[in-house]
């Protein structure tokens, strides 16, 4: 009966005479409507949904304050304290001297351009006894660092006007570099041209001499400068002054503790691209060999896999790595301390509206902070000393870390020869001052930030789209207290082995832009000078030049001149230079082995001895010269050989022959890829 019920039910009903109320073109025309109806409503609430849905997302862009002039007056600072920082001393300076206004009966905020519109510099005069500073790194070939770069282009094209606007320079650099603080000379010059007032002089740091003996002595007397100029007297309170208040984090959920990712959480176990410093690319090692065949030193050659990772890069580009640091140091600082390393902490800063919330990524452990995110290897500056001082329970200890951190030739003296020349880092401080045994929470604040380190990639994308290759030698020394340093990054990389476990040995690294590039035209003749690691961007560029031969490419001459120690035992890549040779990629390879005879050889000795050649594939046939190594000797040497060469074979005096390489480096036929 019930399948019958059901069944009736469903049938339309009938007239008396068999025929049904509904014909088929109504219930057709019933469906439309019905279905018109339904679809109107529908679409009718979707446009309605659509404003409610916008008014949701408009508060976003909000969030960041590009103005740090309202931030100044919201806040009541009157100095703002601009950094360009590529490697992090920039960004130190500025919070030193943001930090010591306090001091001054006057309060500084350190401020990173990129983060600021900087047109705004102009609306500086609207608060009362103001002053912008400006701590500026010079990268590269006179280059602004990442951060700086546009700052830089704007002062290269605006026409403000900064007058009544406060202004001083302190300039980061390296005297070994061609282009000694060129940046921070700029800077200075630049804004006074639109009419800023210049306080103190530009102060000149010098990363080849002592950097921080020269930024000790400049802030000595730059606040009292400023003192003077603002009618202002010090307080004197030289007390110590946090930034960042500590909090154990007790009951905490272990996934939103950070464990050594640089921005987003969980970053390295969910990868997205695109990458970049604050969000690398974790690279699986995919060869790590050994490349010299004797001596006592290692030089080795890493290639790392780019795949699926959408990451570009030209022959001449750097490499970044994050590396991390040496875990046997971690455990003795938290031994030495007597720290549990496990607790989960934050700290927090206390200026709740500066933009640097934490001085590292937190919540995370000591321990992660320590591995990860701390520079505990090099050695402190005297500022770290002076903070740390007052933990001292010896009067004598205190006494000595407070002398090293004054601008006293006997402090001085004393920092140069106990911390510097000795290489102590922090751990070895803390060993040697038994008295010394400062908070760990205050000692993490008061350590800069562990650097990415960048190598010059010794590989062409042309022919390895999808690996990095990087050719580096372990640094390992002893110290006059006879500890043995180990350089972090190399020391790290040695230790990434591709094993056949499943476990990837992987490399956190992005791509820095450079400079450094084969001519537009690959007919140009190329001369490249890279003794030792140096030749790690020209492995790149002949394989670049033998992939252009391959497609048929008219290639001008490409000259390499390599130097090394001793034939038989660091010759790198001298199966594949010889077999490039062979080819007909290399035209001339010139190598200098410096010890295999009574008398040294080096390049520069290779370059005068094929002066001739030389000269006319410069002059006459529009060669590029790239030069790849050591600042401080090799570099200098080889540009004084290019000047002997242009004195001797182009009639020119010295001037003329200095001004004629000089050209050359303008139009970007002569480029540097060097470090000191």
């Amino acid at each position: 009966m019930a399948d019958a019920e059901t069944e009736a039910s469903t049938r339309p009903e009938l007239m008396e005479d068999g025929e049904p109320f509904f014909s088929n073109l109504d219930i057709f025309l019933f469906s439309l409507i019905a279905g018109l109806f339904i679809y109107w409503v529908m679409f009718r609430k979707k446009t309605e949904a659509i404003p409610e849905f916008k008014k949701l997302e408009t508060p976003a862009p909000a969030v960041r304050e590009t103005s740090f002039i309202e931030k100044m007056k919201k806040t009541g600072k009157n100095i703002v304290v601009f950094y360009g920082s590529q490697t992090g001393t920039g960004e130190e300076f500025a919070n030193r001297l943001s930090k010591d206004a306090q001091r001054y009966g006057m309060k500084g905020m350190a401020a990173d351009p990129e983060e600021y519109d900087m047109s705004e510099l102009s609306r500086l005069k609207e608060i009362d006894n103001s002053l912008a500073i400006f701590c500026m790194a010079t990268y590269g070939e006179g280059d602004p660092t990442d951060n700086a770069q546009d700052f830089y282009d704007w002062l290269q094209e605006s026409d403000a006007d900064l007058e009544g606007v406060n202004y001083t320079v302190f300039a980061l650099g390296n005297k070994t570099y061609e282009h000694y603080n060129a940046m921070g000379k700029y800077v200075d010059k630049r804004l006074s041209e639109l009419g800023a007032k210049r306080i103190f002089d530009l102060g000149m740091g010098d990363d080849d001499g002592n950097l921080e003996e020269d930024f000790v002595s400049w802030r000595e007397q730059f606040w009292p400068a400023v003192c003077e100029h603002f009618g202002v007297e010090a307080t004197g309170e030289e007390s110590s002054i946090r930034q960042y208040e500590l909090k154990v984090h007790e009951d905490v959920n272990m996934n939103k503790v950070y464990t050594g990712e640089l921005g987003r959480l969980k970053s390295f176990e969910n990868q997205k691209p695109p990458f970049d410093s604050k969000n690398p690319f974790l690279a699986p090692v995919t060869v790590n060999r050994k490349l010299n065949k004797g001596g006592d030193r290692h030089l080795m050659h890493l290639e790392l896999d780019i795949t699926g990772s959408k990451i570009r890069y030209e022959s001449g580009d750097h490499v970044a790595v994050y590396p991390t640091n040496d875990s046997s140091i971690v455990n003795r600082l938290g031994e030495v301390l007597g720290v549990d390393l496990e607790t989960v902490i934050s700290l927090n800063n206390l200026d709740e509206e500066s933009n640097k919330k934490h001085p590292f990524p937190c919540p995370t452990t000591y321990r992660t902070a320590l591995t990860h995110y701390l520079d505990i290897t090099n050695c402190p500056r005297t500022n770290v000393l002076y903070e740390l001082a007052q933990y001292a329970t010896d009067p004598k200890d205190q006494e000595n870390m407070r002398k090293m951190a004054s601008s006293s030739p006997e402090g001085k003296a004393l920092y140069q020869s106990w911390v510097l020349d000795s290489c102590r880092n922090i751990l070895a401080i803390l060993e040697d001052l038994p008295s010394l045994r400062p908070p760990i929470d205050h000692l993490c604040e008061l350590l800069p930030r562990l650097q990415a380190r960048y190598y010059s990639i010794a590989s062409s994308s042309k022919v390895h789209p999808n690996s990095i290759h990087i050719c580096a030698v372990v640094v390992e020394y002893k110290t006059k207290t006879g500890r043995t340093n180990k350089g972090v990054a190399t020391n790290w990389l040695r230790s990434k082995v591709p094993t056949d476990n499943g476990h990837k040995a992987t490399v956190p690294m992005y791509i820095r832009k450079s400079q450094f590039r084969l001519p537009f035209k690959a007919s140009n003749p190329v001369i490249m000078v890279g003794p030792g690691t140096g030749i790690a961007p020209f492995m790149g560029f002949i394989q670049e030049r033998a992939w252009l031969k391959e497609q048929g490419k008219e290639v001008g001459e490409t000259v390499m001149y390599f130097g090394c120690r001793h034939k038989n035992e660091d010759y790198l890549y001298q199966e594949e230079l010889e077999t490039f040779e062979k080819d007909g990629v290399l035209t001339q390879l010139n190598v200098a082995f410096s010890r295999d005879q009574e008398h040294k050889v080096y390049v520069q000795h290779l370059l005068k001895n094929n002066k001739e050649d030389i000269w006319r594939q410069v002059h006459k046939d529009n060669a590029h010269i790239y030069i790849c190594g050591d600042a401080r000797n090799m570099a200098r040497d080889v540009q004084t050989v290019f000047y002997e060469i242009a004195e001797e074979l182009g009639g020119m005096t010295h001037t003329q022959a200095v001004d004629y390489i000089k050209k050359l480096m303008t139009k970007g036929r002569y480029s540097q890829d060097v470090w000191s």
